[in-house]
């Protein structure tokens, strides 16, 4: 296993949903039903999207994405969108959002999705993992503007 763990698809792992659910709910405080039911829907095989991935060491979930429809905010028309990319504290700095990026950019274009979004406030990073700046967007709630950013498969 790799420094930065094992990257898996939740749709070909669904015995981890429930443990990914309740990760990304602490991570984001969303419910973690709201997680599940989009996992759920994932395991379903009719679209592409949505999908849900995690990186793992031993039991334990060190990093995690998903890729939704439209991640809250105000270009509808910018989708699908990369969103919930975390990666815990004491695994920061060793690539693992990353490779966790990597793994889901080639496993969307698999699934016929070359293009994807991503909003965020981070101003470099995304830009070492292939994604360019964009344009603007308003989060939903949000009083300022964030970066939306494009990977092109």
């Amino acid at each position: 296993m790799s420094m930065n763990g094992r990257m898996l698809r939740l749709a070909d792992h669904p015995c981890l949903m429930d443990q990914a659910a309740e990760w990304f709910h602490e991570k984001w405080d969303i419910p973690a039903a709201s997680y599940r039911e989009s996992m759920e829907e994932s395991l379903s095989g009719h679209s592409p999207v949505p999908q849900w991935y995690v990186a793992v060491q031993g039991s334990r979930i060190i990093g995690g994405l998903g890729v939704i429809e439209n991640d809250f905010h105000d270009r509808k028309d910018l989708t699908p969108n990369v969103c919930a990319v975390y990666t815990e504290a004491d695994r920061r700095g060793r690539g693992v959002a990353g490779a966790l990026l990597q793994f889901a950019c080639r496993d969307m274009k698999r699934r016929g999705v070359d293009v994807l979004y991503l909003l965020t406030d981070h101003t470099s990073f995304y830009e070492r993992y292939g994604w360019e700046y964009l344009c603007m967007a308003r989060g939903d709630g949000d009083s300022h503007m964030s970066r939306v950013y494009i990977h092109r498969g």
